[in-house]
């Protein structure tokens, strides 16, 4: 038997020409959207990640005929013959997005049976705002160890007012997605502003949904009986954009990304031009061009729901700050767990310090290439971007990480000059491995 890592050695600048997958986050929201449809229904720039084949696996095994061509990025998903309301417990614990299926589901058929979600292990994230939310739309919830059944009351008709204390934005597309089909009018205050969010919403009203969006931060959903199938292209990943950005960044390069939406990323783009770095685009119009400074400069910057700067790329953009003169703080407001790379870092030489949700950095001249494990998908990211500069060898674990959010992300890296590559190895070879840390532990004690 074989296991796979991720390979990276120190690069040369990174300089070319690459456009962006469709956004992971969007594509799986609005594929579970399409159980509110009843026919066939086309997306395109659906992006290869091993989260969309999981929603591939969870849409068919509630009755979905699905074909998804991997060359053309296109999908079809045949909702017809959806006659399921459970959603299988193998695939909530991988993928904390199968959430999703449960407003959708409940909003068709009445009822869902959904497994507590998992994936990464980046803090609690509660799914209270899932659950009160829909509650308040009618339905009647019972959680049991592993599960959470859902009922609509028999006359779930009425209207309904939802404050979050938290602009979740699982939550907000939950309860989007639920308002739609149940009768009344549905009112989401301090709901998440995402672009992913504002997809969802497109999509939505192509099915005929009557949604009104208004300020500040409210969703307003008028309840209709039916919802008709859809052709949609999906939005460019702007988190995918983040990373290629950086790679070209920390390898002192320069780089042109075609399709990315300038506008979804303004904090991070202004970031990236306090380091010093050049950064180009027309508003209004698609692409970006970034050349990096040769010497940039260390910047602080705190974590925050949209427009605020991204949980999404904090690991990514702590990467760069690694290797950047000077000293800045970083302070994680999003998820408590999301500071797991530090560790990681440390270990090829970053000079980083925690206290609570904060992390201090002071800029090394120099990383050193190391094995490192990644924790969740934007620790995977963060590595990946931390041996394209560190001196010498990287081997990432967790390569099932990295794969979960990018499609293909390593061979547009390969085409940019990267030297990175996925390397097969040997069984017996990491057990030997783990053999002898076993033997060292034991003579340490």
């Amino acid at each position: 038997m074989t296991h796979k890592t991720l390979q990276i050695n120190q690069s040369k600048p990174l300089s070319g020409t690459t456009e962006l997958s469709g956004a992971k986050n969007a594509t799986l929201a609005i594929m579970v959207s399409l159980i509110l449809t009843d026919g066939i229904s086309t997306l395109t720039n659906v992006p290869n990640s091993s989260d969309t084949q999981l929603m591939i696996q969870l849409l068919s095994s509630l009755g979905a005929d699905i074909n998804y061509s991997q060359e053309t990025d296109c999908m079809t998903i045949d909702t017809t013959f959806l006659n399921k309301q459970t959603v299988c417990p193998s695939i909530m614990n991988k993928m904390r997005a199968s959430i999703l299926a449960m407003g959708p589901l409940l909003a068709r058929f009445g009822k869902a049976i959904v497994a507590k979600p998992g994936g990464c292990l980046i803090g609690a994230r509660p799914i209270d705002y899932h659950l009160d939310g829909l509650k308040k739309l009618g339905a009647i919830i019972e959680e049991e160890s592993e599960a959470i059944i859902s009922r609509l009351h028999a006359d779930p008709s009425r209207s309904s007012r939802i404050v979050f204390q938290y602009p979740s934005v699982g939550a907000t597309e939950n309860i989007l997605m639920a308002a739609t089909l149940l009768p009344g009018e549905t009112t989401i205050i301090n709901a998440a502003l995402e672009p992913e969010v504002f997809d969802l919403i497109k999509v939505l009203k192509k099915m005929g949904a009557s949604i009104e969006t208004e300020a500040p931060a409210t969703i307003k959903i008028s309840g209709v009986n039916r919802l008709e199938p859809i052709n949609h292209d999906i939005i460019p990943d702007r988190l995918e954009a983040g990373a290629l950005l950086l790679a070209a960044a920390i390898t002192k390069g320069s780089i042109q990304i075609t399709n990315a939406q300038p506008e979804n990323m303004d904090t991070f783009l202004i970031k990236l031009q306090e380091m010093g770095h050049t950064v180009e685009s027309s508003p209004g119009k698609l692409g970006i061009q970034l050349i990096a400074h040769p010497e940039p400069v260390a910047v602080s910057f705190k974590t925050g729901p949209y427009p605020c700067f991204p949980t999404d790329l904090q690991a990514p953009m702590m990467a760069a700050q690694t290797v950047a003169r000077g000293n800045c703080t970083i302070e994680e407001t999003v998820f408590e767990n999301r500071l797991m790379h530090v560790r990681e870092l440390q270990k090829m030489g970053a000079h980083i310090t925690i206290e609570n949700q904060t992390a201090s950095i002071k800029g090394s001249e120099q990383l050193y290439g190391t094995d490192v494990i990644a924790s969740d998908i934007r620790a995977s990211c963060a590595l990946v971007l931390a041996g394209l500069t560190a001196q010498g060898a990287t081997t990432m674990t967790g390569l099932h990480q990295w794969q979960r959010a990018y499609d293909g992300l390593e061979i547009k890296l390969q085409k940019l000059g990267a030297d990175i590559w996925i390397q097969q190895n040997s069984e017996n070879i990491c057990s030997e491995f783990m053999h002898n840390q076993h033997i060292i532990s034991q003579k340490n004690k």
